[in-house]
């Protein structure tokens, strides 16, 4: 019945063009969710000019306790769904799993943080630069952005990672590697490093990236709709999509891996995100350590960006976006609050930052 009513109601809205109205029917739908008026009304102002068949999957963990939000846009209406257990790539949020492998890793004595990592590859880096795993991790490595034939204006963003494999990887780093600077000077964010990372840690561990981040973490926390293998999980895959609303390809990371590959479910990392209120968790704890300054109210640690925010609260922080997904993560360890936004709106264009901007809104409501 409460249905079949509010079709009449819509139907009204639409022939008549009362827009007020309609914006009042999305909110409330929202609204019966459980969400704060304020956290609606930001979520609905940020989806409401999304194309149909988008949507987006939250959680929001207050004091350590998770509740999970899906809203989808369907015939330019803003309706609520269930899709806490929907998969979406997460793009660069990858790498605060690939430094959590490194993080355990250095635990158990395996690697140490300042190691070189020229000694765990069997090639060497292009003019002997020495870079240590804690450079990697921080973005304080030097190396640029992308690999250099990645970085070429002409390529295509379909899949664009697809085809960077082992060797590629060597042949970019041992012959056509031209660093931004010298490693522990900046901080400039690189892909190229996480990805690097991510392969040295499988080539440590003797494992393929996927074996290890599920041994490592995913079992671990009980993550058991997270993976790097996307045939694994097809019927549960919410389709890429572009800002007009049209299918796009997924993204295969290849060798590249740690820097962007894994594919996951809200309630998958809020489990992640819960772990780290343990501050016993010393694995997860060594990820976000303030390894390196960049101003007054931001430092990084191994992915992490840390935020100290206007209300004297510290946020461990993390987007990611690949060509049909953008992605956000904000985790407080303090007040153990949370939020996490995931979408199938591409990266590469400008409603990406309606999501992004989203994350950090919600977590202010929380303070």
């Amino acid at each position: 019945m409460q249905n079949f009513l509010l079709a009449i109601v819509l139907f009204f809205i639409y022939t008549t063009g009362n827009c007020q109205i309609l914006e009042a029917v999305n909110a409330q739908i929202l609204q019966q969710d459980g969400l704060t008026t304020e956290q609606s009304e930001l979520i609905y102002d940020k989806v409401k000019t999304f194309p149909n068949n988008a949507e987006i999957s939250i959680a929001i963990i207050r004091k350590g306790d998770a509740k999970y939000f899906g809203i989808k846009r369907e015939n330019d209406s803003v309706l609520s769904i269930k899709n806490r257990n929907k998969i979406f790539e997460i793009g660069s949020i990858t790498k605060v799993f690939t430094t959590a492998v490194l993080a355990n890793f250095v635990n158990e004595g395996k690697i140490d943080l300042d190691d070189n990592i020229n000694d765990y590859i069997d090639f060497t880096i292009k003019d002997n630069v020495k870079i240590s795993f804690k450079q990697l991790a921080t973005h304080t490595s030097g190396l640029p952005r992308l690999p250099k034939i990645l970085s070429s204006p002409t390529l295509s963003s379909e899949n664009p990672y697809k085809d960077f494999g082992e060797e590629e990887l060597k042949l970019d780093l041992s012959e056509k590697l031209v660093m931004l600077d010298k490693p522990r000077v900046k901080s400039e964010y690189s892909n190229l490093g996480l990805g690097l990372l991510g392969y040295i840690l499988s080539e440590i561990g003797n494992s393929s990236y996927e074996d290890l981040i599920h041994s490592k973490i995913f079992e671990k926390y009980n993550m058991f709709n997270s993976t790097t293998i996307r045939p694994k999980i097809m019927d549960n895959l919410v389709p890429g999509r572009n800002e007009k609303g049209e299918v796009v390809s997924n993204w295969d990371m290849a060798v590249l891996m740690g820097a962007g590959g894994i594919l996951s479910t809200v309630e998958d990392l809020a489990k992640f995100a819960i772990a780290h209120f343990d501050d016993s968790n010393t694995d997860l704890k060594l990820t976000r350590t303030p390894f390196h300054k960049v101003t007054d109210n931001f430092s990084t640690g191994l992915a992490w960006g840390i935020v100290k925010t206007e209300s004297g609260a510290e946020w461990y922080w993390h987007n990611g976006g690949t060509g049909g997904y953008t992605s956000s993560m904000i985790i407080d360890t303090k007040g153990q609050n949370g939020v996490i936004v995931l979408s199938n709106i591409t990266a590469l264009g400008e409603m990406a930052n309606n999501v992004m901007n989203l994350c950090p809104e919600l977590m202010k409501t929380l303070e």
